[in-house]
């Protein structure tokens, strides 16, 4: 997995740079930097009120955790996914480890088999909105230009998406044995602190998603807000090109949001998408008459807004891990006395 993920991350930078010497960088950087500091700091603004909109799906599935908590490990997901070169597995796996908190005089505890079966159902939500909105977005395209080509692949993409998504939400309901084994194996994947605490909890990782299956109006809720903010992703495409100086509609963004978003999620082993990212932002723009450059500077403008909430995110959690660290050190070393003495 490793390997496939370095050989996949490698292929994007070279299609990258293909597409940004293809396009001629000068015209990338002008389109870029058309948006202004304001112009820039207003998408970055529209992505965390998205972010809001997320974690508050979150919080209708998973209630019991807390919406300031779930914001973060919703950020830190993000972060992970966009910013390290892992794939999505890999940016899930610290959201596991960013969802759990110790107890506080204020809070609760959040432990491992929670916080997994939170990421779980969490995923489970935005996927099946994410499937609603590709349609939307598939529909929307074949209305305005009937002859393109991405219509069928997409959809044949879509359904196979849909059958999966049904197997994965029986396999989270029904299959327990298939969830602790999927959780064993990710669990040789991550740190050595964190695979006895992930190992030791997943005997009870079923136990939570069957609680908050038991409430299936929740879930749907959850999805329904995903797919709002889906939304609103394609809302912020349209405030990009609208910046960037291209003439085009909220439906001809969402178009070209829902079907680009439905070729990136068939990329998921591709850390950040690289290449791929940019190559359907210029094919699906270039489909409504839209300038390559234009789409690829709103790529650009993506992963810009990305790192602006990403590293700060990032940074801040792993403040938060060292802090735990720094705390659990003197008590693992009393207990290590105390059995030495024992």
């Amino acid at each position: 997995m490793k390997t496939a993920s370095i050989l996949l991350a490698v292929l994007g930078l070279v299609l990258l740079t293909g597409f940004t010497g293809w396009l001629g960088a000068g015209a990338v950087v002008r389109a870029t930097l058309s948006v202004g500091v304001g112009g820039f700091a207003a998408l970055v603004l529209w992505q965390a009120l998205t972010d809001g909109v997320l974690a508050l799906a979150w919080s209708l599935a998973c209630p019991g955790i807390g919406l300031p908590r779930l914001l973060g490990a919703r950020i830190v997901r993000e972060a992970a996914t966009t910013c390290l070169p892992f794939s999505q597995v890999g940016g899930i796996l610290i959201a596991v480890r960013a969802t759990c908190f110790p107890a506080t005089a204020r809070r609760r505890a959040v432990l491992w088999p929670e916080a997994a079966a939170a990421n779980v159902l969490d995923i489970t939500a935005e996927v099946i909105g994410q499937i609603g909105f590709v349609l939307l977005g598939l529909l929307l395209l074949v209305d305005r230009r009937p002859d393109s080509s991405f219509a069928g692949p997409v959809a044949i993409g879509m359904v196979l998406m849909a059958l999966a998504m049904a197997a994965f939400v029986w396999m989270q309901r029904s299959g327990s044995g298939l969830v602790r084994r999927l959780l064993r194996g990710l669990g040789g994947h991550v740190a050595g602190q964190w695979q006895d605490a992930l190992r030791g909890g997943m005997h009870s990782v079923q136990d939570k998603l069957d609680h908050y299956y038991a409430r299936p109006g929740r879930v749907a809720a959850a999805a329904l807000v995903h797919g709002i903010a889906w939304i609103a992703g394609a809302g912020w495409v349209w405030l990009a090109y609208r910046l960037l100086g291209a003439p085009i509609g909220f439906g001809e963004a969402l178009a070209i949001e829902g079907v680009a978003s439905g070729v990136l999620s068939v990329s998921f082993l591709v850390p950040a998408a690289l290449g791929v990212q940019e190559a359907a932002y210029v094919a699906l723009g270039s489909l409504f008459g839209l300038d390559p450059h234009l789409s690829f500077g709103l790529s650009l403008l993506r992963r810009g807004r990305d790192l602006c909430l990403g590293v700060p995110a990032l940074l801040a959690w792993q403040g938060v891990e060292i802090r735990r660290l720094r705390r659990s050190a003197p008590a693992e070393t009393a207990d290590a006395a105390e059995r030495k003495a024992a």
